[in-house]
């Protein structure tokens, strides 16, 4: 058996104690839940008892909260969210979106040392799985930190901007207001570097605005906060652009993808260089993710993709890894 947070192997069917350490404190919490997920015969359960949200229009998610070892839904004082596998018609293999985000997260937090919100698949009662990921802007006394996404930090909202105001601006803006906002700015920025190139080795079309943020820490200052909705979106809308937002202005102009159609190796390091990175250091970057091919494939093999989802993942992978650090 694996430890649905971290797939390292158990003896017991339930989370390795590192993965309760990270997720529950140290509690022993069962990995199967006590209710059933969202149907028509328990929707009225669930929307008085939780805040539904909306992911991108089609995914939802609910509040969880922790009661005597027990997860259970709430409509405030959160300290968890679930995402129920969506139901959308227009979208593929959607059965596979829980594990999807999931093995996308722990390749993010294990293989690539990317700082992430902390992440295990869990069942419902009647065996289907979810998505769970504890929150990060929630402390241990239930206040709450001060957390802002670059869709509030621009002033861009449905209403001055219509209905993509998530996917204006660039990769790059977002960069020089890291710069503008976090003291240790330098440290930050070579970290949003290395999770744009992961988002795009690991086909993430929907990096948008509202999933990057600045959270104020215990110091009162901002920092970057921890990495969150990652997940290889391409196996469920083949045909995406391999990006939600452009790296700088004007960048499909380059040689190179006026060539060959796609972002490559030079885009990637013209964006470095706009960042302020300097070469000795985006090359370090560039070269430690180079090591990582084979280990990804086989952690890749190790998930709980089917093999079609799984095959798509790694074909995927294998070509935008060829592109920009094989290239």
């Amino acid at each position: 058996m694996k430890c649905l947070g971290c797939y390292k192997k158990v003896e017991k069917n339930e989370y390795c104690l590192s993965c309760r350490k990270k997720l529950f404190d140290g509690k022993r919490v069962s990995n199967v839940l006590e209710f059933d997920k969202p149907k028509a015969e328990n929707i009225t359960m669930y929307n008085e008892h939780s805040k539904r949200m909306s992911i991108s229009g089609v995914q939802l998610k609910y509040s969880l909260k922790l009661v005597e070892g027990k997860l259970e839904l709430c409509e405030k004082n959160g300290q968890y969210i679930i995402k129920p596998i969506p139901t959308a018609d227009h979208l593929e293999m959607m059965d596979d979106a829980p594990e999807n985000e999931h093995l996308t997260m722990q390749i993010a937090s294990q293989i690539f040392k990317i700082k992430t919100a902390q992440n295990a698949l869990i069942y419902f009662k009647d065996g289907t799985p979810a998505y769970i990921t504890k929150r990060f802007d929630v402390k241990g006394d239930g206040t709450k930190y001060i957390q802002e996404d670059f869709a509030q930090i621009t002033n861009r909202t449905k209403e001055t901007h219509g209905e993509s105001y998530k996917y204006e601006g660039s990769y790059l803006e977002i960069g020089e207001l890291i710069k503008k906002y976090v003291p240790a700015s330098m440290i930050a920025i070579e970290n949003f570097f290395k999770i744009i190139v992961f988002n795009y080795l690991f086909s993430n079309g929907d990096a948008h605005l509202k999933n990057f943020s600045l959270i104020r820490n215990d110091f009162g200052e901002m920092e970057l906060s921890p990495s969150y909705d990652l997940m290889s979106t391409i196996i469920h809308t083949p045909g995406e652009r391999d990006l939600a937002l452009d790296l700088y202005d004007k960048d499909h102009e380059s040689e190179n993808y006026a060539t060959y159609g796609h972002y490559g190796r030079t885009e990637f390091i013209e964006f470095a260089k706009r960042l302020g990175i300097v070469e000795v250091r985006y090359g370090r970057i560039l070269e430690e993710l180079k090591k990582s091919k084979q280990t990804v494939i086989n952690f890749v093999e190790r998930s709980y993709l089917k093999q079609n989802a799984m095959n798509i993942y790694k074909s995927t992978f294998s070509d935008k890894f060829s592109r920009v650090i094989e290239g």
